[in-house]
């Protein structure tokens, strides 16, 4: 139809977030248009139990905006994020985590960044947000900041991800499985985004497009960095790609961080956790080769 405006379907996948949720459904209903697009959400829910499915038909109830609600009772990133997709009928499709939230012009500026530049799909920041001071050590060693650029730098697919991106709904087009479900701990988006390079698609950075992911308290302790960083580890390995050379670095890597951590607790808690965690990954990504899994599921 002429004069038709491109739709946008924001997608969401959850678990055991209600709250999180609401608000972000909060910050989505002051979404800017400009009067060029038109936008829905798909919430998918990964837990059998509903947790965000009153938090959902509340909010579908009173918002102007189309809002629909599913659940995937499999405990598996991929399969919800599959499940998202296929009921998302957008031109194009925004991804979102349900622990982040966005600026009132994100879409806009993310629709614009990617018919400007002619990509498939446009990625933005995450960056950190603390509802109250986290423990210094915690910024000084950066465990929430993550690397940015310029607008308009073309991304590998080492840096993608699915917390903060607009692709156009075509490229899925032919695609029997958009997210594969052996990635059901994670990583299940960058083997998304590697298949999509691989076949030839651009995704680019729009540095002015960011989204706040919340910390909370529980994601400051020690425990969960380390837990996290093994599942990590796991999740790089079951990548095809570069696997030889991953092993490779992380056989040598474990034993030069082993003894280099007496050294680096003399030199500050920061830098003590910050290698740490790397030690971490690299002994996840070993265990993962001698198929023992002592992390079960993604943190929370």
């Amino acid at each position: 139809m002429a004069g038709q405006k491109e739709h946008i379907s924001v997608c969401i996948c959850t678990y055991k977030r209600p709250q999180l949720v609401k608000r972000l459904l909060e910050e989505l209903s002051r979404q800017k248009t400009g009067g060029i697009f038109e936008f829905s959400i798909v919430v998918t829910d990964n837990d059998r139990e509903e947790s965000a499915k009153q938090t959902v038909r509340d909010f579908a109830a009173t918002s102007a905006i189309e809002t629909s609600y599913w659940m995937e009772p499999i405990p598996n990133i991929a399969l919800a994020r599959n499940k998202v997709v296929e009921n998302a009928g957008g031109d194009y499709l925004a991804f979102i985590d349900d622990d982040e939230f966005p600026g009132a012009d994100w879409l806009l500026v993310m629709l614009k960044a990617c018919k400007e530049r002619g990509a498939s799909g446009v990625l933005g920041p995450v960056l950190p947000h603390f509802e109250s001071a986290p423990p210094i050590w915690l910024v000084k060693a950066g465990f929430y900041d993550r690397a940015r650029h310029e607008t308009g730098f073309v991304l590998s697919w080492l840096e993608a991800r699915t917390g903060n991106v607009l692709i156009k709904r075509q490229i899925l087009d032919g695609l029997d499985e958009v997210f594969k479900a052996e990635f059901g701990t994670g990583g299940e988006d960058q083997d998304f985004f590697r298949r999509m390079m691989d076949a030839g698609h651009i995704f680019i950075w729009c540095d002015e497009s960011p989204v706040y992911e919340t910390v909370p308290p529980h994601r400051w302790e020690r425990k969960f960095l380390l837990k996290r960083a093994l599942l990590r580890g796991k999740t790089t390995f079951t990548h095809p790609k570069n696997r030889v050379r991953n092993i490779l670095k992380s056989l040598v890597a474990v034993p030069l961080y082993g003894i280099a951590l007496p050294f680096l607790f003399i030199a500050g808690h920061h830098l003590l956790m910050k290698y740490l965690v790397r030690l971490f990954d690299h002994a996840g990504r070993l265990l993962a080769l001698m198929k023992l899994n002592p992390i079960k599921e993604r943190n929370n």
